[in-house]
């Protein structure tokens, strides 16, 4: 019996500083409600989806504190699980978590289609600073702003009505990493989820990168890993200006082969739909990544024994 699981990828448009909770809530359930009417039972959103990419700004905690969740759902996002459990439809959703021990994270879950969490992950490769560059209009504080991830790569089953597929996730530049995928890929991988909120500039600033060359590299990074980890991978863009800043999109679904079966054509608020035959994984486990027949972790130790690069002596 096939194993058909049609996804969809909601990208979103650009999320302003000055946008309500309500507004941005109402976008996402009208992406939710497209997706479903397309037939998604599984929908994928971005990093952040809730606000704007607040570590773009230098913030006192009082400012911070608006931009995180202390509970999910809780009273600004109850909307999206009530509107998903009505229509049977699951979805991932990237947001800025506060624990009740005021630790920060920059986080993601996967909801069923009975609207409880499945999973949560939090985002373990933090890009940017701890202090602000000095002259930048921009910002990239998510060191200072969030704690590293202290849940691992949990790979976790879906619902039968999804066919169980292997699921993993990771959060915007986690997918950046291929130490991140092969973990998840060493657990069975069968579908990797990930949102993103990504500069179309070279957020550490010069002039070496435009959005071109960045969403090139994005898609590269769900293709290669897909392929490499036999694996679907759904990667997923807020987009366009927010706040001045510009995002990419380049919002795509990958197959095993790691081919873009489906991908965003704009920078605003878009549905885009795949049938994911989650079977076509078996062809490269079995095969070319068969890691219990071809893996060589013994010659492997550096990876995790140094952390930086260091040139062999001479």
């Amino acid at each position: 019996m096939p194993r058909i699981l049609r996804v969809a990828a909601a990208q979103m448009g650009p999320t302003q500083r000055a946008d309500s909770r309500p507004q941005t809530l109402a976008r996402m359930i009208a992406l939710l409600e497209q997706a479903a009417a397309g037939g998604a039972r599984l929908v994928v959103f971005p990093e952040l989806a809730f606000t704007t990419f607040f570590p773009r700004w230098l913030l006192d905690e009082a400012a911070l504190d608006a931009y995180f969740e202390s509970a999910l759902p809780g009273p600004d996002t109850q909307a999206l699980f009530d509107r998903a459990r009505e229509l049977g439809v699951g979805f991932y959703v990237g947001y800025a978590e506060k624990t009740p021990e005021g630790q920060r994270f920059n986080s993601a879950v996967t909801v069923g289609p009975d609207g409880e969490v499945l999973q949560k992950y939090r985002k373990m490769h933090l890009p940017g600073s701890v202090e602000p560059r000095e002259g930048s209009r921009f910002q990239q504080l998510e060191k200072r702003y969030f704690e590293y991830g202290d849940l691992g790569f949990p790979a976790f089953h879906g619902p039968a009505s999804w066919g169980e597929p292997v699921l993993g996730m990771l959060v915007c530049n986690d997918r950046r990493w291929p130490e991140a995928w092969r973990v998840y890929g060493l657990q069975d991988l069968e579908m990797l989820l990930v949102g993103y909120n990504s500069a179309a500039y070279d957020p550490n600033g010069g002039d070496s990168e435009d959005a071109a060359l960045r969403t090139f590299h994005s898609q590269l990074m769900a293709q290669a890993n897909a392929y490499m980890n036999a694996s679907w991978a759904v990667a997923v863009a807020k987009a366009g200006e927010e706040d001045g800043s510009g995002l990419i999109g380049g919002s795509c679904i990958v197959d095993p082969n790691g081919r873009i079966v489906a991908e965003a054509k704009t920078l605003a608020d878009e549905v885009i739909l795949a049938d994911c035959d989650l079977d076509l994984c078996r062809q490269g486990k079995e095969k070319m990544f068969n890691f219990a027949a071809h893996r060589r972790p013994e010659a492997y130790g550096l990876i995790t024994s140094r952390k930086g690069a260091e040139a062999p002596p001479r």
